[in-house]
């Protein structure tokens, strides 16, 4: 007997608050864009690296929301033309590219900060500390904007992670500036640049690894897929779970399939149940499909003394471990985890 269910839920919460999102990613980008032009022109005047590498950086911050507004929108549509998902993973692709991008940014300034600190070039402090000033006030306000929006979402984290890393740049060019304005040693401003680099670094590579998580569809990072196995075998007349799968579809959106395998005369709909309650109220998984079968018994499935030996047979490939009860009365003593 087969039960054949596929359950739906979105655990995914982007859709509730998605146009309070677009409106605090759209402040943000406003403020960025308006200090930006300043930031270029004082920067140029100034001969200052650092001032040159932040107004760099404010325009990948501005790149990097219009990405996340235009991937939101685009993950909003509804599933169609084969995408059974939708697009929801445009969010996904939008984290990525942010992640590159800081990456390809630290590059770039790791290696014109090495170059200045080899060859100092003269700097107007007193210009990149005024400046400086005014950028953290900016970002203070577009970081504060975005923390309010979902940031369980890497699409949002994203944007939230270059701006962050500007209000840090912009803290480190500030006292370069105080350096060079009182003491005239320019190199401060080159290790500033190399400072705000190594931010760059840590959140880019941050992104990227998150996202490449996604597009692997390996489980969130916050569940056990064993454990989870585990804990579902653990139900009651449950004897055997296998090929169990955990992905997330994008951020925030985890999805789970397993074959459940009960004891032969038990309800396949009640075990189902279980199964479903155990996943949304433990991990969180609100989207599952779980084929429930029973385990038939004889001599293919179990011993003469009743005891459960193999209850694979009509799955000749099972996809990763294989969990089994540990009741006694049921699996006489077996381990509970055994892997094919």
């Amino acid at each position: 007997m087969s039960d054949h269910h596929g359950h739906h839920g979105h655990g995914h919460g982007h859709g509730v608050g998605a146009h309070a999102d677009r409106r605090h990613l759209g402040g943000a980008l406003a403020l960025i864009v308006g200090f930006m032009a300043v930031e270029v022109v004082i920067g140029v005047i100034a001969g200052s690296l650092a001032l040159i590498s932040d107004a760099g950086h404010m325009l990948t911050d501005a790149m990097a929301i219009v990405l996340a507004l235009a991937a939101m929108r685009i993950a909003a549509r509804p599933p169609r033309d084969g995408f059974t998902y939708g697009l929801k993973r445009a969010e996904i692709i939008s984290a990525q590219a942010n992640g590159i991008t800081l990456l390809l940014l630290a590059a770039y300034f790791t290696v014109e900060g090495v170059r200045r600190l080899i060859e100092p070039p003269h700097v107007e402090g007193l210009f990149v500390v005024v400046t400086g000033l005014a950028g953290i006030a900016v970002n203070v306000a577009a970081t504060w904007l975005l923390s309010r929006a979902d940031r369980s979402s890497l699409n949002v984290e994203g944007a939230f992670q270059h701006i962050l890393n500007d209000l840090y740049a912009f803290i480190a060019t500030t006292l370069a500036g105080v350096v060079v304005w009182l003491t005239g040693w320019a190199r401060a401003d080159a290790i500033a640049a190399l400072v705000v680099a190594a931010l760059m670094l840590k959140a880019g590579w941050g992104l990227v690894r998150a996202a490449g998580r996604v597009f692997m569809e390996a489980a969130p990072a916050e569940v056990n897929p064993a454990e989870v196995g585990r804990q579902i075998a653990a139900l009651d007349t449950v004897v055997e779970v296998h090929d169990l799968h955990i992905w997330e579809v994008t951020s925030g959106y985890a999805a789970l399939s397993a074959h459940v395998l009960v004891t032969p005369g038990a309800d396949c709909h009640a075990a189902r149940l279980a199964a479903e309650c155990l996943l949304r109220e433990g991990p969180g998984i609100m989207h599952t499909t779980l084929q429930v079968d029973h385990a038939s018994p004889g001599s293919h499935a179990f011993d003469e003394d009743g005891a459960l030996r193999r209850l694979v047979q009509h799955c000749p490939d099972p996809h990763g471990p294989t969990h089994h009860s540990l009741r006694r009365d049921e699996t006489a003593g077996g381990d509970g985890h055994a892997g094919h």
